[in-house]
This record gives structure tokens, sequence and C-alpha cells, in this order.
């Protein structure tokens, strides 16, 4: 079983570990299990363990930070400094950056110990993780099905005991979907909540960072640590981050709860509607109302997505030229054969794809037919949930994905059953409101499966408390 920061914190306090002994044995986990191809590149070793050894003297003089001995996987689309910065890409592969994101920088400040850049697909676009430079990711539960994407490398991390947590990125449940594939808990924060700076841009109305645990509690913690306004970051909210730990133990009794039946239609595996009922069913036991709702505007979801994600991939991706940063094709006669050449050699298809989907959309004769009308629906699908919010609901439960993990290969070839994946995902995107996946049991073949937390803007709080609820149902 892996352990959970609070067992690790009990054991650097009796003095029955130190953070080098836990950082070696994340080290040796990670070299037994380089089969699952969870990390891209790794820091270096010494420099991990000495900073370890810091951070014991700070424990032993009773002034480390809330982190301390918390070891971190961080995904590859964030910035750490002197460290290789690949976003899953070929045409990175040889970039190094020369800063911290702000996430990087909080976490360290409170001694959490990063211990290497995570597998992803490339420039997080994808479900599966099988569209890295890198080769695919595998699912620890079963090594012939797919982790989940984009963020499967960090959340692979976690569930085979490599990192004690992790820092991934979504833009439409690159956490929340392989949390729930591979059995552990990530958070969807809402849209400013989590400064993005540092972040490797996809879709910049959409990504955020989001933190990922084998539990609420720890869940909790590491965003209470790199949650705020950050001056850096244009979009960051200046709200105040309020302390996660005070309502998250206090239950389900007397909440209503909204159960969208929109995300229980055509589509959704059998085993995993039961496993989701079954834990809606304890949390009415808990002495939750449990309010069936709609939110009529969530089939228009995945369209509206993919028209806005990749006009703005389309935009963002333009600054990856061969001319400043990345990797630039050899023998280019002329400017534009640079640009041609090395995008091309450089990026894979599924980013190729996006580009051009985007560079459609914003064309002249479809930006009004397809952008234009895509903003309008955004709008609508937010205004769905904010209503709810309105009439008295504390939060909405729904399973995370439509099905459990799916084989390697199975749909890769197949770029709109791939897109589907998303299906109970993106809306939340869309809206901008935070969302939690916990796990909430297994198909019989012991593919977890996953249930997310919807709540309000700005109320992580809520996430958390229907959060911790549910583990203890199971």
């Amino acid at each position: 079983m892996n352990k959970v920061y609070s067992q690790i914190a009990a054991e650097l306090e009796r003095g029955e570990a130190t953070c080098v002994d836990i950082v070696q044995s994340y080290f040796d986990r990670i070299d037994r299990q380089r089969d699952l191809n969870v990390f891209i590149t790794l820091c270096d070793r010494d420099n991990v363990v000495e900073r370890a050894r810091q951070i014991d003297r700070r424990l032993q003089e009773g002034r480390a930070g809330r982190l301390a001995g918390m070891v971190v996987a961080v995904k590859d689309a964030i910035a750490i400094k002197d460290v290789r910065h690949t976003a899953g890409s070929r045409i990175l592969q040889q970039y190094v950056s020369p800063y911290d994101a702000t996430v990087v920088e909080r976490m360290e400040r409170e001694d959490a110990i990063i211990i290497g850049k995570a597998n992803m697909d490339e420039f997080a676009m994808g479900s599966s993780n099988e569209n890295s430079a890198f080769g695919p990711v595998l699912n620890p539960v079963d090594e012939s099905r797919v982790p989940g994407g984009s963020s499967g490398g960090s959340v692979v991390a976690v569930a085979a005991g490599m990192a004690t947590t992790a820092l991934g990125s979504e833009t439409g449940g690159s956490v929340r979907l392989p949390a729930s594939f591979c059995g552990v808990t990530g958070l969807k924060p809402t849209y400013g909540r989590i400064s993005r700076y540092g972040l490797t841009a996809f879709a910049s109305s959409f990504d955020q960072i989001g933190p990922i645990a084998n539990n609420v509690a720890d869940t909790a913690l590491l965003t209470q640590c790199i949650a705020g306004f950050d001056e850096l970051d244009s979009t960051a909210a200046p709200m105040a981050v309020p302390d996660f730990s005070i309502d998250r133990l206090r239950g389900a009794q007397g909440l209503r709860i909204g159960v969208p039946r929109e995300y229980f239609g055509e589509g959704l595996d059998r085993t995993v509607r039961a496993a989701v009922m079954k834990t809606i069913d304890g949390l009415a036991r808990e002495g939750a109302e449990i309010v069936d709702v709609s939110l009529p505007h969530t089939e228009y979801g995945i369209a509206t997505y993919y028209i806005l994600v990749t006009a703005e991939a389309s935009s963002n991706l333009a600054r990856y030229d061969g001319i400043r940063y990345t990797d630039r094709s050899p023998g280019t006669p002329t400017i534009g054969a640079v640009y041609t050449d090395s995008r091309s050699a450089g990026f894979g298809s599924e980013v190729k794809r996006r580009i051009m989907l985007g560079t459609y959309v914003l064309s002249a004769g479809y930006y009004d037919a397809f952008y234009r009308k895509a903003q309008k629906v955004r709008s609508l699908i937010k205004r769905d949930f904010v209503n709810l919010f309105a009439s008295g609901l504390d939060c909405l439960v729904a399973p995370t994905s439509p099905t459990v993990a799916f084989q390697l290969g199975e749909r890769i070839s197949d770029p709109l059953t791939m897109y589907l994946s998303d299906v109970y995902t993106v809306n939340v995107n869309i809206a901008g409101i935070p969302s939690l996946t916990v796990p909430c049991g297994q198909d019989h073949r012991g593919l977890p499966i996953g249930i997310q937390v919807m709540a309000d803007f700005f109320d992580e709080s809520m996430c958390f408390r229907v959060g911790e609820a549910i583990e203890r149902l199971s």
C-alpha cells in the first residue's frame, strides 16, 4: 500500500525515517518500475538527496515547512529551473527551463522534494497518454491499458508509489480522467485559484494546474500550499485561500447534492453506473439530500470544447517555429523552410491535427460559424452550473468517465472516439468551476472507477468535504 503524507510525516516526527531514506526509497521504486515509462527526466539524484539532507536538518531544528518529506512528481509542462522541459514533444526535447513555475517555488518553500518531470501527452493534447514523443505511460493496475491523459505520468507516479503526490495540468479532464483510470484522487481547481505561471500553454482560457494524491487529505494540503494570487499570472484571482482542513471532516450531513441526469445516459458503462449510484446512496445514508437535476446544454460540451481549445492551441503553438528555443531542422535554406520543416518534424500527429482544426475555425468565413458560436454556447454551459448553485445546491456528483481504462491502441486511430472519453469532464473546464475525482470502486477486473464532485466557483472546500465523505464510505 502506498503511504500517504500523514504516515510519512508521523515517521519523520518519531524519528523512524529521514527525508534521505524516503527519497532513496522512491528512487528505488522508480528503478524497479521503469517499464511504466513514468518519467521523461529525473532530477539529479545527488542534488535531490542533498536537498533531503538539508530538510532533515530543518526538521531537527523545528523549522521545516508544511510539506517536509513529501516527494512530488511534476508534469513536464510545468517549469523547473535548470531541468529539461519538453511538454512531451520532440520540438522541445533539448529545452532547459531558465526559471521555476510559481507552483514549484511555493512547494519548495514548504520543503517539498521534487523527484522528476513526468511523462504526458504532447502539449497536454490527449486522453490516453499515447501521444507523448517519449512513448506511452502504462497503467499500473493493468499494463495493457492506458493510464488516461494527458497527466498520465503524474498520476501513475502516485498510483505506483514513485511519488507521494504529483502536479498535473488540466484543460479538459487531464487530471481527473487519469486519476479515475488509476484509482487516485485529483483536483481540477477553479480557474484562477492556482497560478499558471510556468505552465506551457495549450488553451490559455482553460488550462489549470491540479494536484494528485492517494487521498483527499494530501490533495487538499498540496492545494493549500500552492494556491493563491500571483502577480506573475494575469489570470490568477485575487482571492484569499481558505483553510481547507476546517470543513473537510464535516461529512455529508445536511448537504444538498445534485445528480445531473445528463451524466447517466447512453454510453455509460453499467458497472461504472452501479459504482457511482452505490456511492450516491451512501451519501444519502450519511444525511445528504440527493436532488435530481438537469444541465441542459451538456450535450454540446464536446463540440464546444474542441472548437475553442483547438483555436487557442493554434495561436499558442505558433511560437514553436525552430527559431528561438525549439529544435530546428538542419539544412533549411530559407526562413519558410525553417518553419515548415521544424514544425513538421517536431510536432506529433495529434498536435498537428489540433493546430489545423484551430486554424480552420479561426479562418475567414468560418470564425462566426464556429468560434463565435462556440463562445456563445460556452456561456450557456456556464450558466447551467451557475443556476444550479444559485438554487441552493451545495455540489454536484457524477461519474468522472463513462468507462474504465481502455486498452492501449484501442482508440488511438479514432480521434472522435478518443475525444468522447472526455464527455463527463470538459463542461467543468468550459465553466471554470472546481471538480475533485475520488475512487469509488472497481469493476470485475479490478479496474478503478472514479466519481467527481463539482462545486461552485472557488468552493474547493466543498469538493474536499464531499470527497472525504466518499472516501470514508469505501
